[in-house]
């Protein structure tokens, strides 16, 4: 029987840092989708605050708890937890979506530069602030797109499309960081 060898999309990939920026692999133990039934939003939110220390985002919103989990609206009544993996919630479809998704962190001065050459969103400090949450593309892939600091995005990509994002994503560091040499 073949042995397999799990291994982190980015193996080989990621880290890379040009000028300003720099984009690393996000690993959180477990990305769980959560999607309460219909009349259990309430319930479902109260039951995550216990858990994770975070209530159910709002739409375009995410909330941080206690232990550094992280919960993150991704889509109509659907919010995905990054931290330990979640046991069932009553009154929630609650699915372990962690080997579907692949997640970049973006940290720097020029982050908000690089992902604004590879996606349509305003990303404006006073439009796209700390906690609030996307979906839209990176490039032409479907992505979440966070914004977790000052200077920090995290996005999600399909697994599948790993190595591309990657590769858009240092491209548009190598254009950042061209242009700002040519400007001293």
């Amino acid at each position: 029987m073949a042995e397999l060898i799990a291994t982190h999309p980015f193996d080989g990939i990621l880290p890379i840092r040009h000028g300003n920026c720099a984009a690393a692999p996000f690993q959180p133990d477990a990305i769980t989708s959560v999607a309460p039934y219909p009349g259990q939003e309430a319930a479902v939110s109260a039951a995550l605050k216990d858990r994770i220390g975070a209530p159910f985002p709002a739409p375009g919103r995410s909330t941080t708890g206690a232990d550094g989990s992280l919960a993150a609206w991704s889509g109509l009544d659907q919010c995905f937890v990054f931290g330990p993996a979640l046991d069932a919630i009553d009154g929630a479809a609650v699915t372990d979506q962690s080997d579907a998704w692949a997640g970049i962190e973006i940290v720097g001065e020029d982050a908000r530069e690089v992902l604004a050459r590879l996606s349509p969103l305003d990303l404006r400090p006073g439009v796209f602030e700390p906690g609030h949450t996307a979906r839209s593309l990176i490039g032409h892939m479907p992505a979440l797109i966070m914004r977790t600091g000052d200077a920090v995005y995290l996005l999600l990509v399909f697994r599948s499309m790993a190595a591309t994002a990657a590769h858009e994503i240092e491209t548009a560091m190598k254009g950042v960081a061209a242009r700002a040499s040519l400007a001293t």
